[in-house]
């Protein structure tokens, strides 16, 4: 994969945890398959989660999430990073990065293993999904299969290509040669397995990373090869990933540590483009300082840092003279949705009040005001009128599967359980492709076991439209549709 933009996959995926910032990356109105994250979890960083009691979930905050907005710099911009300790020629360093694959076969495909045990072989048949020997054995082929949602095969794709760079299986605490493409390769992995949820195999793999900092992961190590460059062969984005591991894994206190000095330093950075006044440098590099401050937050929240987050929103992200209107409305929608979280409704109303007055004159209410207004009427348990609201926002986004969630979500609490069945029933045959996603499923089979104790039918339905139309899941068949183990 090359080397391009600001190396990030969002293009393709977000790989970040569940994020409330993911909207403000593309002020565009464009919307986007939302990709939910660890649904599942008690830990899902979605508000109101206090609020919904037993295993049905919430409504959904998170609307789109689009690639950053390219700002052009040169790849000394790009790759400006302080190499930590200076190295002598010839002598070899103390530490260095020597990764290597920890599983020597492929990633299984767990809804092929599902569909067998509870379906047979019969219906294993009718699942058509690319695998690894479908697509060229190159950075291309891993896009098409990203592209696809056959983030398991990219997976498995990343590791063949790895071997190849002598970073496979067992090879890891070997010597090893980095380049551009070898880290862009291990990011797109990494991200990969983060997404899917493979936990203890992605610390396993980041942990020879760290956080970046040997120096065979610079230019200035290989003088031979990359003669007269200087900076970071890793992607800004590898950094990120790695800093916000901890948060995957429960630790934010460390996510936290790690972050903050990320921080610190992509703000000297953009320090240093403004003496040099170099404008398009450094407000390259303070979005990138921005970016890291969205996941501070996601780290404060889940530490109940509120006051952190207040600092952070009010004296650091929207102070900067140069936000356009736009980005302005999206971070105080933002900030409300935070005050939702912790269940200061008041707060919310005001931070949405400021959004709304920064709307065009006249116009009216668009997707992001009228979510925010559905689910103030959720806070407020007006389940009736926050469905209402969320109908008139899908008129403006057919087919939006957060809205439909959440609209799922408003029927189930007015007391019409079969509506929202219906509902979610009929998101899934207009596009089933896209309404199979985890939230959605998680709730139709909490659903399906409230209506009836014959429910295992409707989930093995369920279970087949998976197999027909769903490359992967980010969490287990069995969590995603409650079945029961067979014997």
């Amino acid at each position: 994969m090359t080397n391009n933009s600001n190396g990030r996959l969002s293009e393709y995926f977000a790989n970040d945890p569940p994020s409330f910032f993911d909207e403000l990356t593309n002020n565009k109105s464009r919307a986007k398959e939302t990709q939910p994250a660890n649904a599942a979890e008690p830990n899902s960083s979605n508000m109101l989660a206090s609020t919904f009691t037993g295993s049905f979930q919430p409504p959904e905050y998170i609307e789109a999430a689009e690639a950053d907005e390219p700002i052009t710099v040169t790849d000394e911009v790009r790759n400006l990073w302080q190499l930590p300790t200076p190295t002598e020629p010839g002598k070899q360093p103390a530490h260095l990065i020597t990764p290597g694959l920890h599983i020597a076969n492929d990633l299984p495909d767990p809804i092929s293993i599902a569909v067998t045990q509870h379906l047979g072989q019969a219906e294993l048949q009718q699942r058509k999904i690319l695998g690894v020997e479908d697509v060229t054995q190159d950075e291309r082929g891993i896009r098409t299969l990203i592209n696809a949602g056959c983030f398991r095969a990219a997976v498995n794709l990343t590791g063949r290509l790895l071997t190849i760079y002598g970073q496979g299986y067992g090879r890891a605490g070997q010597p090893a040669k980095h380049s551009p493409h070898s880290l862009q390769l291990w990011f797109t992995r990494l991200a990969l397995l983060a997404k899917l949820g493979e936990y203890e195999l992605l610390q396993a793999e980041a942990e020879p990373f760290a956080q970046l900092n040997g120096p065979d992961v610079f230019y200035e190590y290989y003088t031979e090869m990359y003669k007269g460059k200087h900076g970071s062969i890793a992607c800004f984005s590898f950094r990120l990933l790695l800093a916000e591991l901890p948060i995957y894994l429960g630790k934010p206190h460390l996510a936290l540590d790690r972050l903050s000095e990320l921080h610190v330093i992509s703000h000297e950075i953009k320090e240093h483009f403004d003496r040099l006044k170099n404008a398009k440098a450094a407000e390259f590099w303070q979005r990138r300082a921005e970016r890291v401050l969205q996941s501070i937050i996601n780290c404060a929240l889940m530490m109940k840092k509120f006051s952190m987050i207040d600092d952070i929103m009010g004296g650091m992200l929207l102070t900067r003279s140069t936000l356009s209107k736009e980005e302005q409305r999206s971070l105080y929608s933002a900030w409300g949705r935070i005050y939702l979280q912790i269940g200061d409704i008041f707060g919310a109303e005001q931070k949405f009040a400021v959004s709304r007055r920064l709307r065009e004159i006249n116009s009216p209410p668009d997707l992001r005001d009228l979510v925010d207004k559905g689910l103030i009427a959720v806070a407020k348990n007006d389940f009736p009128e926050a469905y209402l609201i969320f109908q008139k926002a899908l008129h403006l986004d057919s087919g939006n599967t957060m809205i439909l969630n959440n609209m799922g979500v408003c029927l189930l609490y007015a007391g019409k359980l079969k509506d929202a069945i219906n509902l979610y029933e009929r998101a899934i045959n207009l596009n089933p492709q896209k309404s199979l996603n985890e939230s959605l499923l998680v709730n139709l089979s909490t659903l399906y076991e409230l209506e009836s104790n014959n429910s295992n039918a409707k989930k093995l339905n369920l279970l087949r439209l998976i197999n027909r139309f769903k490359p992967d899941l980010n969490i287990s068949v069995e969590i995603c549709l409650k079945l029961q183990a067979t014997n």
